[in-house]
């Protein structure tokens, strides 16, 4: 038994924002309530905190199996425990391919036996990532995949889209868009703009992004059934997402704190840490997408935690892969640029961070709820903090944020019952 005490509970989902007790049994929650005692239980005095649901990140990259070198699933676990998140869903770009039921056994199996957080498997939507034909994803879902994406890779075919929305929905699996149009990039490394071309720097047009939401949109329109949009950047892709929900259409999506906290300029001096797919944008779209995620067009907060190692991240700009990682900083980051502003309270963040990915993902998760397992977040949302990536859990140390203070410490989390 545990018994956490004193602590300001945070949830939205279930309309608590007071300090109260839970008590937990068996993994489970078993009651909420002020002033609660339990003989022989482990207490917990959570005062001066906030406790809030496990918080879930729907789109990592453990790279584990075939790329271990820039992390694993004990090192990207272990970086998800310390910055608050008790689940994670993995994106299927490893090696070989989450396209089969044995990779996904190895990932549920050995998250298992790390014991960090829960994780998630996202399979493939098509085999080999290659966009042609598409996986056996009856065998997948029942293997434990939650969701099925080619992240890292568009789906180029539409009609290929098109049936794989059509196949996922008799499985009940949410399909992921990463949306880029390929024939638009033109060899571009970062945003269209002044700055690519002060640079001298080839730019990425929003229109990459957008032309591909929009076609994802309606084939969900068209066909009455779900998409998941991934990591939205541009005011343009928000406004689409926006005006397709208002249309009914079955459309959800995310975005990452690098969007609402970072321009292209953090690009700088040719800075790789802040080479990223999509690129950075600017601040008109910084703005959108913080009013995004204020009116509800954004459903959910991710990190797109993409580790690499060192040596791929210090060459010359255009050869730099993209991306950041982001686990340890996302809460913080969301506290600091959201919260504190006041642009969206704090419930709504750990919403948008828990509940909100639990419910596109079909999980019983994300909510302090007689029943649920206990699987909890413990911060402190008023805490400084400086930002210092050499003590980072992750493998890896391409982060944007380093020597930055930001508000919002984590202290634990609680991962069925037992304190982490």
């Amino acid at each position: 038994m545990l018994l956490i005490k004193n602590g300001h509970l945070i949830d939205r989902q279930n309309g608590l924002d007071t300090v109260m007790d839970i008590l937990v049994k068996d993994g489970k929650i078993a009651e909420i309530g002020a002033g609660l005692s339990a003989d022989g239980a482990e207490v917990y005095d959570a005062a001066g905190k906030y406790v809030a649901p496990g918080l879930i990140d729907m789109h990592v990259h453990l790279r584990d199996p075939g790329y271990e070198y820039k992390e694993d699933i004990e090192s990207g676990t272990r970086a998800a425990q310390k910055g608050g998140f008790t689940a994670v869903a993995c994106m299927p770009n490893t090696n070989p391919v989450v396209d089969n039921k044995a990779v996904i056994k190895y990932i549920i199996d050995r998250a298992r036996e790390v014991g960090m957080c829960k994780v998630y498997p996202i399979a493939a939507i098509t085999k080999g990532m290659k966009g042609e034909e598409l996986t056996e994803m009856a065998d997948l879902r029942s293997a434990g995949a939650v969701a099925v994406s080619d992240d890292g890779k568009p789906v180029r075919s539409g009609g290929v889209m098109q049936r794989a929305i059509k196949y996922a929905s008799m499985f009940g699996l949410p399909v992921i868009s990463h949306c880029e149009e390929m024939s638009l990039m033109d060899g571009g490394v970062m945003n269209e703009g002044f700055t690519a071309t002060s640079l001298g720097l080839r730019g990425i047009s929003p229109a990459v992004e957008e032309v591909m939401v929009s076609r994802d949109i309606i084939i969900a329109e068209h066909e009455g059934l779900p998409v998941h949009i991934a990591h939205i950047s541009t005011r343009g892709s928000a406004e689409l997402v926006r005006q397709g929900k208002r249309r009914g259409v079955k459309v959800t999506c995310e975005t990452c704190p690098h969007y609402f906290t970072l321009t292209e300029e953090a690009v700088g001096d040719f800075d790789t840490n802040a080479k990223m797919n999509p690129p950075l944008r600017t601040q008109e779209d910084v703005d959108a997408i913080i009013e995004a995620i204020k009116d509800g067009t954004v459903d959910a907060i991710v990190t797109d935690h993409a580790p690499h190692h060192i040596d791929e991240k210090r060459l010359e700009f255009e050869l730099a892969l993209n991306g950041i990682i982001g686990l340890e900083t996302s809460l913080p980051l969301g506290i600091t640029k959201l919260v504190k502003p006041g642009h969206i309270t704090l419930g709504d963040l750990i919403y948008k961070m828990s509940a909100g990915p639990a419910k596109i993902l079909g999980l019983e998760a994300g909510e302090i709820k007689v029943g649920r397992a206990a699987d909890l977040t413990i911060f402190d949302p008023d805490e400084k903090f400086t930002v210092d990536v050499s003590k980072f859990q992750s493998k890896s140390k391409n982060c944007p944020y380093d020597g930055m203070e930001l508000y919002g410490k984590v202290y634990n989390t609680v991962l069925d019952g037992v304190v982490k």
